[in-house]
This record gives C-alpha cells, sequence and structure tokens, in this order.
C-alpha cells in the first residue's frame, strides 16, 4: 500500500474531519490514482470518504452496506454513535436546515452568475464559493427564543449546543452559531433537503417569509421526519458507538 494513502487515512481517522487544502486531501481529490487506491483501502474496514464541492473539510464514515452490522436494526437499532440524544438529533437539523440550506442556495446563485459572465471556455472548472461569503451563521439567543422550550428547556439546549460544538457541527462565536466542519459533510444533502424544502418548509420558502416562521417550520420537518431523519445523519467513525 503507498505510505501515502496509509497516512491520509491514518491522519482521517486521528482528526476526524481534514481541510480540502491539505496536501494530501487535494491529491485524494484530484489524482484518480491515489483516490482509487484510498477508497479500496477505506473499504476494507468497511469506510468511506466523505466529499463534496460545497464543503471546506473531507471526513470518512461508514460505507452504506456497514450500517446494519455496525448499529443493529429492529429494537436494537442504534440511530448515532455521536451520543446524541433525541432532542440533540432535532436541534442538529434545525440548524442544518438554517445554515446548509442557505448556504447552498447563494453557492448555486454565485456559480449560476458566474457561467452568465464567464467568457472564458474553462469557467465552469473554477471552485465553487465556500467559507463565510456564503455561509452565515445564527443568533444562539434567537433560536434558543424560538426552540428552547422544545427541546427540553436551558439546560437541555446548552447541553445539547455543546454536544454539537465538540463534534465539529457548529462553533460559536460570540452567541453567534456558524458552520462547523462537519455540518455539510456528515448529513447527506440529496436526502434531506428534499423533506425539507418540498414538505414542511415548501409554502414558507415559496413565500419568502420572515425568519421566524423558517425556523417553526425547521423543527416541524424534524419531528415528521423522527427515526428517519435520525438515519440520515452520516455517522462518524472517530466517536465510540
Amino acid at each position: 500500500m503507498d505510505q501515502a494513502v496509509a497516512t491520509l487515512t491514518a491522519r482521517l481517522l486521528a482528526h476526524r474531519v481534514l481541510p480540502r487544502t491539505d496536501p494530501l486531501a487535494r491529491r485524494a481529490l484530484l489524482d484518480e490514482n491515489f483516490r482509487h487506491d484510498l477508497d479500496q483501502q477505506l473499504a476494507a474496514v468497511g469506510l468511506q470518504l466523505l466529499e463534496n464541492p460545497y464543503a471546506e473539510h473531507i471526513a470518512v464514515a461508514l460505507l452504506p452496506a456497514m450500517t446494519e452490522p455496525v448499529f443493529g436494526s429492529g429494537e436494537a437499532w442504534l440511530n448515532n454513535n455521536l451520543g446524541l440524544p433525541r432532542d440533540g438529533v432535532a436541534l442538529l437539523v434545525i440548524v442544518w436546515a438554517l445554515i446548509i440550506l442557505p448556504k447552498r442556495e447563494r453557492q448555486l446563485a454565485r456559480v449560476e452568475a458566474g457561467r452568465e459572465n464567464q467568457s472564458d471556455m474553462f469557467g465552469e472548472q473554477k471552485p465553487l464559493p465556500t467559507g463565510d461569503s456564503v455561509s452565515v451563521g445564527i443568533s444562539e439567543d434567537a433560536l434558543y427564543a424560538d426552540f428552547g422550550k422544545q427541546l427540553g428547556g436551558r439546560t437541555r439546549f446548552n447541553a445539547n449546543l455543546g454536544r454539537l460544538v465538540n463534534l465539529g457541527f457548529l462553533q460559536r462565536r460570540n452567541r453567534w452559531l456558524v458552520e462547523g466542519p462537519m455540518l455539510d459533510l456528515m448529513i447527506d444533502y440529496s436526502q434531506l433537503a428534499p423533506r425539507i424544502i418540498e414538505g414542511a418548509l415548501a409554502e414558507v420558502l415559496g413565500r419568502r417569509s420572515q425568519l421566524s416562521q423558517v425556523l417553526d417550520a425547521a423543527t416541524l420537518a424534524a419531528a415528521e421526519a423522527g427515526e428517519q431523519v435520525e438515519a440520515q445523519t452520516e455517522q462518524h467513525t472517530g466517536e465510540d458507538a
């Protein structure tokens, strides 16, 4: 096995997440042969590389085929290996809907604007906009005001918020919550976004309502999704099951 593949695998397991700008991470994203070897190495232990062009980091997660052997099924099913209780998962879905959905809309809008104004033939190969320019945070106080009671009160809310920060889903900046490295990686956008956009949030987003209405709809979406929403959270192998 290529030593570089072994090194990247070990670093992903040890650090849980790496920036796309890391030399080995960039090699995994750009070098087809290196990526093939990395995928084979990870698959040998039931893992896969998590990356998407909208996120600034990469990570590893279980292969879909390993979900049941690791987390069980039926009454023995473990909905996540992150130590998140049910209200913690609900909070995660809410902050994901409030941060990642608007972020993706901004990214796609800028890509389309760039294509319209792009005159050179390689315009589509330019990297997608990421970071603070497209990912806007939310007020911790406003979040609690809207959802504190539904999520168990101040003590439960703070405890779950602390867990999400420690797990890398969020970062706290003077009571302002911003996207952490895991938030756009650990949840499958293609599965969860349609449930929110086309379901509980469809009419709200269509009317471009006020933030409070969006928050209420996001909570409803989390409640309706229940265990299915919890299952859509990609399980990170760096945490104990």
